[in-house]
């Protein structure tokens, strides 16, 4: 978790951090089934699946759609957001009993959230004014 700039302090991208943690949690709780029973597996996909998607969502319907609006933002959201795609489609394959891509999957999802805690957020922190803060407060779903 990105801890030197203190972008944390903005309450959505804290909210984000905060769901990384979990995020991260309910990956660990998937691998340490991965040992077990189909089923203890299913359960953990669908555990981190519930962390996942919403995640995305209020990612993509607040923050993202503010950023990118500013040009130079506007390719990297793309990148994020096909990423959501594939990390859920990456999951559903992992459920389903398509054991071999779990290591992929563990590698792009920590450098997913690398990529939105070290990049993008200290980046939104600096590049959004007041207002445009307030309005990812207002399209971001409740959540978390």
């Amino acid at each position: 978790m990105c801890s030197y700039c203190g972008c944390e302090a903005l309450v959505p991208i804290g909210r984000f951090m905060a769901e990384h943690v979990e995020i991260v949690e309910a990956l660990a709780a998937l691998c340490a089934a991965m040992g077990s029973t189909d089923e203890a597996r299913r359960r953990a996909a669908d555990a981190l699946e519930a962390q996942l998607d919403p995640h995305a969502e209020a990612e993509e319907a607040g923050l993202f759609a503010v950023l990118s609006r500013q040009e130079e933002f506007s390719a990297h959201i793309r990148r994020l957001c096909g990423e959501h795609t594939d990390l859920a489609a990456r999951l559903a394959l992992i459920r389903d009993g398509q054991l071999e891509g779990l290591d992929d999957f563990v590698m792009a999802l920590r450098n997913h959230i690398d990529r939105e805690e070290n990049g993008l957020f200290p980046a939104a922190a600096i590049a959004l004014s007041g207002p445009d803060w307030e309005e990812v407060v207002a399209f971001t779903p409740p959540g978390g």
